[in-house]
């Protein structure tokens, strides 16, 4: 009998993918061996199947008492299609699955096939959901709303460790993600307020000093990044902090060099504050965060893309890849709910630092001169 395909005949897909033979030929099985579902049913459910007349099926086989092996005929088959109800099922498509089974005995095989097909379609689905709310401009709250992502493919990838059998070989390490911050020259607003965050954190360090929760990874401009590390340095040599004191560190790093930026340029750049430090940096450690959820996203997009990575390789891989993310969310965690200090007086009302609004008054220091 010839090969028949549904999805080819109405049309919904030219071209069948690999995992198309392997549920009819997993389909075959069960309808020719029926006591075979047992052991299919602790491996895969209807919603695994990528074909929704193959679903229909499964579930039509898993609904109805299997008939004894003496008397299994038409009769049963049609039950079958009466159960499924599928526009596109007929008898003739039962009997070609069955034609089309190679071996009942593979019947397990064909299964963890179709499962790890289910694998890599869902956690593609996930990973998609995880990058577009990072970069969905319109919610109130993308952080909140991206980390419910990461956390539903958290569960899943968590779900699959647990479910998947045992993997004998070794597991490759792989390449982590590059980083996702980068140079961004066209991002004006990210820019702003990156200066604004060094102006402010050069003329109130002490406010700079308990923002141990930002790095200088999480910038987009290196020249922001490594005048960041200038100042938190001098922070932890405990060290006077002024713009001067700051280009000089930087200088001494090597950023001067490594960037072309004027001297004069910077410390006019470090010269003029506006609003809390905290303010800025929180939403510098926001974009950070969003941009690196966005980045993993299409990541693991691309190794469910590779028919070269295995099922375990792609969890493994999926998970190392997240960890990243798990680690910026701790930091967030730790600027917008700070855990206080064991035995420190709670703060009042009139110490407590503005998170944004309007320039904060000059600090009371001798007046820094402003390069033009």
């Amino acid at each position: 009998m010839g090969h028949r395909d549904v999805a080819h005949d109405e049309g919904e897909l030219p071209s069948p993918r690999p995992v198309r033979y392997a549920e009819q030929a997993l389909l075959g099985a069960l309808l020719l061996c029926p006591d075979r579902l047992a052991p299919i049913e602790a491996i895969i459910g209807p919603e695994a199947f990528d074909h929704h007349a193959h679903s229909a099926l499964f579930t039509a086989i898993r609904a109805l008492p299997a008939p004894e092996i003496a008397h299994h005929t038409s009769t049963w088959l049609n039950q079958i299609l009466t159960t499924a109800h599928t526009q596109g099922l007929d008898a003739s498509y039962l009997h070609a699955l069955i034609a089309l089974c190679p071996r009942t005995t593979h019947a397990t095989a064909y299964a963890r096939i179709v499962q790890a097909d289910h694998v890599r379609r869902t956690l593609r689905e996930r990973a998609q959901r995880l990058a577009h709310t990072a970069t969905d401009a319109t919610l109130p709250r993308p952080v909140t709303a991206t980390l419910a992502q990461l956390d539903t493919l958290t569960l899943f990838l968590d779900d699959l460790s647990t479910r998947l059998p045992t993997h004998s070989g070794p597991l490759r390490h792989g390449a982590a993600p590059p980083p996702a911050r980068v140079a961004a020259e066209d991002d004006q607003v990210a820019l702003e307020e990156e200066r604004l965050l060094l102006a402010s954190a050069a003329a109130w360090p002490a406010e700079a000093g308990a923002m141990r929760w930002l790095s200088a990874c999480d910038f987009t401009h290196p020249l922001h990044a490594g005048l960041w590390h200038s100042l938190t340095t001098l922070l932890r040599r405990s060290e006077p902090i002024d713009p001067v004191t700051i280009l000089c560190e930087a200088h001494q790093q090597g950023l001067l060099a490594r960037e072309p930026v004027e001297p004069g340029d910077v410390v006019a750049l470090l010269a003029t504050p506006a609003g809390s430090a905290h303010h800025w940096g929180e939403r510098i450690l926001q974009c950070a965060l969003l941009a690196t959820a966005s980045h993993i996203g299409h990541h693991i997009q691309a190794l469910t893309d590779d028919p070269a990575t295995g099922i375990h390789q792609l969890v493994f891989s999926s998970r190392r890849a997240i960890g990243s993310l798990q680690a910026l969310r701790a930091r967030w965690n730790q600027a917008t709910c700070p855990t206080p200090q064991r035995g420190a007086r709670a703060p009042t009302t009139t110490a407590a630092t503005p998170r944004a609004g309007p320039p904060r008054p000059a600090p009371t220091t001798a007046p820094r001169s402003r390069t033009t």
